[in-house]
């Protein structure tokens, strides 16, 4: 616990909660403004993922990757289809 009393967030997880609120954020704006800013919310998550791993665990790499794929299920069903060469 900090001073005071109060406890004290890591990095690791200030930086998620903040890309959490950008993503929720992104998703309320219209569809045609979505893509740049999600692709690149997308691929921030890879290295923020890591960044929670080596902070905290698997535990918490899990949730946030639960996160990660509720958010952006559709994206990730379309790229996965594109490299297994099935139909998009």
């Amino acid at each position: 616990m900090a001073p005071g009393g109060a406890a004290r967030m890591s990095a690791a997880l200030i930086l998620a909660s903040v890309w959490v609120l950008a993503s929720a954020i992104t998703a309320m704006l219209p569809y045609r403004m979505q893509f740049p800013p999600g692709i690149a919310l997308l691929f921030l998550s890879v290295p923020l993922l890591i960044f929670i791993g080596i902070s905290h665990g698997f535990i918490w790499v899990g949730l946030f990757l639960f996160a990660v794929a509720s958010m952006f299920r559709n994206p990730l069903i379309y790229f996965a289809k594109r490299l297994m060469g099935r139909p998009t």
